[in-house]
């Protein structure tokens, strides 16, 4: 699977939406404030699994060529050399270790530092824990659970208040029923 740490720390800065053309083109949605640098020719990144972890299938994978297709890119791996190739990595994401990229500023965090974090009201009252996000249809949810079952919030303006990852805290202003 290509030279990594057991036990280093991947984000996600892509996901595989389908094969495109007969030469092994991935169409790919990039999720990744730096796409020129991620997917440049020569870099590498992993592909994962259809849930965003690197699992037992990751494979690295090494950029050949990317060109803009609308809102998302076209990239060319050296190792898919054709459409049935390319037809397997659909909805895979795409990784790269933390290492590898600009670190967050003091106002951003990566997505998945999200994941762990005690949902708190702006009251003080822990009322769950974010599981993991979903993004749809361009909007990025928060699996929560709570002691009845899990809901989906959206991570956004004007709900967010802040998040504080050494207290291990995502504080958010929800109105009265959303938690229901």
């Amino acid at each position: 699977m290509g030279d990594r740490a057991p036990d280093e720390s991947f984000v996600i800065v892509g996901r595989v939406r389908k094969a495109h053309g007969i030469r092994g083109e991935l169409l790919v949605e990039v999720l990744t404030e730096t796409p020129d640098a991620i997917f440049a020719p020569g870099a590498r990144v992993f592909a994962g699994s259809t849930q965003g972890d690197l699992g037992k299938t990751a494979r690295e994978l090494t950029v050949e060529d990317v060109r803009p297709f609308k809102d998302q890119v076209l990239v060319t791996f050296e190792q898919i050399a054709d459409r049935t190739e390319a037809e397997k990595w659909r909805d895979r994401y795409l990784l790269v270790p933390e290492s590898a990229i600009e670190p967050p500023t003091d106002d951003e965090i990566f997505i998945h530092q999200l994941a762990g974090l005690d949902l708190v009201l702006t009251d003080g009252r822990v009322v769950g824990k974010v599981l993991g996000t979903f993004d749809v249809a361009g909007r990025l949810l928060l699996e929560v659970q709570r002691d009845n079952g899990t809901i989906l919030l959206p991570y956004e303006d004007p709900f967010v208040d802040h998040v504080d990852l050494e207290a291990g805290h995502l504080v958010m202003t929800l109105p009265e029923g959303m938690l229901d």
